[in-house]
């Protein structure tokens, strides 16, 4: 594509606002244009939000709310309230990212093909997708879908991870554990909110609960399919999540885990390896997918090893969702 990605931001929550920053502020963004947003809350807060941000600090730029939109660096992004896509003209625009965390419904998801965009990127995991992507999963299989599903980021933290490992030494059986942070489907407050467990408050206690990882994994990676469990604990940290990994591998390497990794991930945009002791707030705002902690990788026997490694749950997704995008665009 010689001309600049035009994309359209359905939901201005967390990914949305993530997303806005990266592109404005360069972050992935290059060569993507923001044709507008659309979101339930008005200029002011939608401003406000984007301008003072409690993971990623103050937004460097001025933002002003103006009658139609906001304008940043001197453009101004128009900015719409529709409960519909399709009441809005969008012919204009090459991707929707749909951040609302409703487009599981197949009319919802099409709104904005039928507005007139070229098509639909999903952030998080959709079963009515044409298809589910992960970038370093499965990004080779995209064809020419109309509305793909970006998975979870949890999903794409480990998906690469294991790809590769399963293509260098086997991997006969895999157990891993998220370490997730809260996030707003929790609540802050003991409150009723589904599942017995889910109704604790979030920022006060680990809670053991269920990820949709394990279903996503073997859908980008078939092979998997009885071979993977996944588990999850949401932790009160406000960002950064983790993985802990334990894989029966097939093979043994011939050099040391961690050599192998560093051989296996050299010069990965994807999958990041950190030799130093750090804790979870300093992955924040890094954009691979997953960062390997080489300090706490593990080889219990020959051929069992343990992995533990760290993802910035919303900047990385975000990131990838920008990748995706790129990649829908091309086909």
């Amino acid at each position: 594509m010689s001309r600049k990605l035009r994309v359209f931001i359905n939901g201005f929550g967390r990914i949305g606002r993530t997303l806005t920053r990266q592109i404005l502020c360069g972050h992935g963004g290059a060569r993507v244009e923001i044709a507008g947003i659309n979101d339930i809350a008005s200029f002011d807060t939608c401003a406000y939000l984007l301008r003072y941000d409690s993971v990623y600090g103050n937004f460097p730029f001025p933002i002003e709310a103006q009658s139609n939109g906001l304008l940043i660096r001197g453009r101004l992004i128009p900015v719409t309230h529709a409960s519909d896509l399709r009441t809005l003209d969008l012919r204009d625009v090459d991707v929707v990212l749909d951040c609302t965390g409703k487009a599981g419904v197949r009319a919802f998801a099409e709104a904005g093909i039928a507005a007139g965009a070229s098509k639909v990127l999903i952030s998080g995991p959709s079963a009515t997708a044409d298809q589910t992507i992960v970038i370093g999963a499965n990004d080779q299989d995209l064809r020419d879908a109309r509305i793909v599903s970006n998975a979870s980021c949890t999903t794409n933290a480990i998906a690469p991870l294991l790809r590769i490992l399963d293509l260098g030494l086997g991997i006969e059986r895999a157990h891993v554990t998220t370490v997730h942070c809260y996030t707003g489907s929790q609540p802050t407050v003991d409150q009723p909110n589904g599942p017995p467990e889910r109704s604790r408050a979030a920022a006060v206690s680990m809670v053991p609960t269920t990820t949709s990882a394990a279903d996503q994994i073997t859908r980008v990676l078939p092979e998997f399919a009885g071979r993977l469990t996944v588990s999850a604990l949401r932790v009160p940290c406000l960002s950064v999540s983790a993985v802990d990994a334990v894989v029966q591998l097939a093979e043994d390497p011939e050099e040391p885990f961690p050599d192998f990794l560093r051989a296996a991930f050299a010069g990965s945009s994807l999958v990041g390896l950190c030799e130093d002791p750090c804790v979870s707030s300093d992955y924040r705002g890094r954009p691979e997918s997953l960062v390997i902690a080489l300090p706490e990788t593990r080889s219990i026997g020959c051929k069992q090893l343990r992995i533990l490694g760290w993802y910035d749950n919303e900047w990385a997704f975000s990131a990838r969702m920008l990748e995706t995008a790129k990649l829908m665009a091309s086909r």
